[in-house]
């Protein structure tokens, strides 16, 4: 099987004028790199070849693999924009441009690095397919950073993966991604602790791996005789970084963790979902505190799932997933999932049935842009940028059910400030799930917030030691500095 036809074959929707398209990008971008090489010494095309690769593997359309074969043509392959329109059209010149604009400034100082980012939001505002060329371009550079020669820059191209391209791939949904991207870089920004988790992941893996298959074959035998039929089971190995975030939640003792692996059942229907937990709950016995529901209750990337973990009965702990077909591929490939494989995915994208599902999950994208326009300087913009946009999230509500993302560890104040500025200036209290609560509460996922204001209420220069958004922090600072307080 040629390059070209692997990917072919990889596509969600092959018509003629799709493979055609691809097959003209493919050798476009053959002739533009030929003689060039990687600093590894193997050809310049190959990377190109392998973005266009994850594009397909992610169930991207056409016109985004053909920009996934073309996106450095513009920069490293003497293409200019004119022939790129004329031969491909408006559609993938586009796409090309937004990454190309995006390529031309990384790792040259921290001016211009922010005003990439800055950039990577606006051009993904416009169209979500130029963040998801750039991280299949991101995915492919990081599995080959062992072959770049210098030291210092491998570790900054791992760390501002880790920071900044990670966090994207899950607001995006997209953990297949996500966990790949993570476990790439784990190595290269943390050695040391690399090795250790690698060291107890081997030690722990076959052991619960022999537990899992032992279950699997039980749960089978009992889902068959309570009539359940259209099932699939499978198997997850926990991310090497993910399990070390875990084990430092957990005193590193690995004793404490029971989801190194776990069963993944996936069933065609939610009631389906929700039937094979009830036999399961019926057979063996669920571990305190540990069902989730991510189907009632969605996390604020949209991943759907219910986690339960239960005991076998024969000393061992079992994680179990259970979700639907079309959940699991959500949970794998994010917004991608969503995207529809046609030409002229946004100008036909008010009538797809996919709108409202792709605007919830870039919906932070926009209030992304909002707030980057009121941050001019680039320093404080990539530390509130990491503050406020990708650390862990929660999701809240209001008394009216209306959803509030948040990063972890928020706290009714900054509650109040993401609701109205006005709002957090006169809050004087605060309900969590009905009840009175400090304004310093750490804010869990679900919690039920209600804000009390009085109009001679205002903010505390105390406020600031305890709010984890920049949001925050700029209207505290602000209201303090207009009122001269100290």
């Amino acid at each position: 099987m040629s390059d070209v036809q692997e990917i072919i074959s990889l596509m969600k929707e092959p018509s003629k004028e799709n493979v055609a398209l691809t097959k003209k990008a493919y050798e476009f971008s053959q002739r533009a790199h030929e003689g060039d090489k990687r600093f590894s010494g193997e050809p310049y095309f190959n990377h190109a070849f392998e973005t266009a690769k994850n594009l397909a593997e992610f169930g991207m359309d056409a016109p985004s693999i053909a920009a996934g074969f073309l996106h450095d043509t513009l920069e490293d392959g003497n293409t200019d924009e004119k022939t790129l329109e004329k031969e491909f059209g408006k559609e993938v010149s586009f796409l090309v441009e937004g990454v190309t604009k995006l390529g031309k400034l990384k790792y040259r100082g921290l001016e211009r690095h922010a005003e990439s980012l800055r950039k990577l939001f606006i051009a993904t505002a416009k169209d979500a397919r130029v963040l998801i060329i750039k991280l299949a371009d991101r995915l492919h550079n990081v599995s080959t950073l062992d072959g770049h020669p210098e030291k210092e820059k491998r570790y900054r191209i791992a760390l501002e993966t880790l920071e900044i391209y990670v966090p994207l791939a899950d607001r995006l949904g997209m953990g297949r991604l996500h966990g790949e991207l993570e476990d790439y870089v784990f190595p290269y920004v943390f050695p040391e602790e690399y090795k250790k988790t690698k060291e107890i992941m081997k030690k722990k893996r076959a052991d619960h791996e022999k537990h899992l298959e032992k279950f699997r074959r039980s749960l089978q035998k009992e889902l068959a005789g309570h009539g359940v039929k259209n099932f699939k089971t499978s198997y997850r190995v926990k991310h090497l970084y993910s399990l070390y975030k875990k084990l430092l939640r957990k005193e590193m003792d690995i004793d404490k963790i029971y989801d190194i692996t776990a069963l993944r059942i996936t069933t065609e229907t939610v009631g389906e979902c929700y039937q094979v937990l009830g036999i399961i709950h019926g057979i063996w016995k669920p571990l305190p505190g540990r069902i989730k529901d991510y189907i009632a209750l969605p996390k604020p990337n949209g991943y759907q799932s219910i986690h339960t973990t239960v005991f076998t009965g024969d000393g061992a702990i079992v994680e179990i997933q259970i979700r639907t077909e079309q959940m699991h591929r959500e949970a794998e490939y994010g917004i991608a999932s969503h995207l529809a494989y046609k030409k002229g995915f946004f100008e036909k994208f008010k009538s797809s049935k996919n709108r409202q599902a792709v605007q919830k999950k870039l919906g932070w994208i926009n209030e992304l842009i909002q707030w980057q326009e009121n941050v001019s300087e680039n320093k404080k913009f990539l530390k509130e940028l990491k503050m406020d946009f990708f650390k862990h999230r929660v999701f809240v509500f209001t008394p009216h059910g209306d959803a509030i993302d948040l990063p972890e560890e928020s706290t009714p104040v900054d509650f109040a400030y993401m609701i109205h500025s006005d709002i957090g200036n006169h809050l004087s209290g605060a309900k969590v799930n009905g009840k009175m609560a400090s304004i310093k509460t750490k804010l869990r996922n679900g919690d039920i917030v209600s804000i009390e204001t009085k109009k001679n209420a205002h903010p505390s220069r105390k406020w600031l030691e305890y709010v984890k958004t920049g949001m925050a922090q700029r209207h505290i600072r602000l209201w303090l500095q207009k009122n001269q307080q100290n």
